[in-house]
């Protein structure tokens, strides 16, 4: 963690801020949009359940190890794949496929969320310490505009273990709010190495506790015990 902002624990004032930011976002700054045709949602919805048939196993693995500092991390019920385009470091376009082969903590944020720039931090350390080629803490910005702002932050803050992945189209928040997975900032996913969601949150959290590493350490471990909240050593 910086010298410079200490991360706090959750608040109620910073969930709270939280949703309010949900609201502004709901009230018309958000704009969903509908891609492909009805066929093709089903057939991708079909193409999700095979590839996401495994991931039950691994949710069940992890979910005894959701409390503490990540309590407010929910498994999910219906493990699938959630299409997602947003750029890179380097500004190319990418999507969550680009991700696959490796577990995801993915992160939405913006400079101007008062409980994102209390985490990031916090994420920042997590990535530093458990980043692998198995893992990575994937955030991406969602501020308006060019990268001058969230490029700022990340210098001053000495953000410096995460790429800036952005999204100055919201396109990515409105996505996971049209799925029930996002009502403001920030939201986190934890996607497993084929892309699929195993469990989510929204508010801060303590990234750099005991209690995140286990769950990495669980998420990405293939000898997981399941049920039992407890890696092999």
């Amino acid at each position: 963690m910086t010298e410079k902002r200490p991360f706090r624990l959750p608040s109620v004032r910073l969930v709270a801020i939280a949703a309010i930011a949900g609201i502004v976002c709901g009230g018309g700054v958000v704009l969903f949009r509908h891609i492909g045709s009805e066929g093709q949602v089903q057939g991708a919805a079909v193409a999700d359940a095979a590839l996401c048939e495994g991931a039950a196993k691994r949710i069940a693995s992890i979910e005894p190890l959701l409390k503490g500092q990540i309590a407010a991390m929910s498994p999910t019920d219906k493990p699938r794949v959630i299409p997602l385009s947003f750029k890179s470091a380097d500004g190319a376009a990418m999507t969550q496929a680009d991700l696959k082969g490796k577990t995801v903590l993915l992160n939405l944020w913006a400079t101007w969320c008062v409980p994102c720039r209390e985490e990031m931090p916090a994420l920042n350390a997590l990535e530093k310490e458990k980043g692998s080629d198995a893992f990575e803490v994937v955030t991406i910005n969602i501020d308006n505009g060019e990268d001058e702002k969230p490029k700022a932050f990340m210098s001053e803050y000495k953000i410096d273990s995460l790429k800036l992945y952005r999204d100055s189209s919201m396109g990515v928040f409105n996505a996971l709010k049209k799925e029930g997975l996002a009502f403001g900032l920030p939201a986190t996913l934890l996607l497993d190495d084929k892309g699929c969601l195993l469990a989510s949150m929204n508010g801060p959290a303590a990234w750099d506790s005991p209690d995140a590493k286990a769950l990495v350490t669980a998420a990405t471990s293939p000898d997981q015990r399941v049920g039992t909240g407890i890696s092999p050593r």
